[in-house]
């Protein structure tokens, strides 16, 4: 049972690291360009907050998983 728990868990980490990866490859390509329009600007915004949710997410699992020895 326990070892299902790990691998959905395991699972959703590497679904928020996609995500996470994401978010910061827009974010690079966001800050390459010399100007941002007003639209682009609130994705930046945006996508750093959804980059710290999905950081915090996997923090939050990694700390329920369990210790394997």
């Amino acid at each position: 049972m326990d070892e299902v728990k790990g691998a959905t868990l395991s699972e959703e980490i590497d679904r928020l690291h996609a995500e996470h990866h994401r978010y910061a490859q827009r974010l690079e390509e966001l800050l390459q360009k010399p100007y941002l329009s007003t639209d682009e600007q609130l994705e930046e915004v945006r996508l750093k907050k959804l980059k710290l949710h999905a950081k915090d997410l996997i923090y939050a699992i990694e700390r329920r998983m369990p210790v394997t020895v």
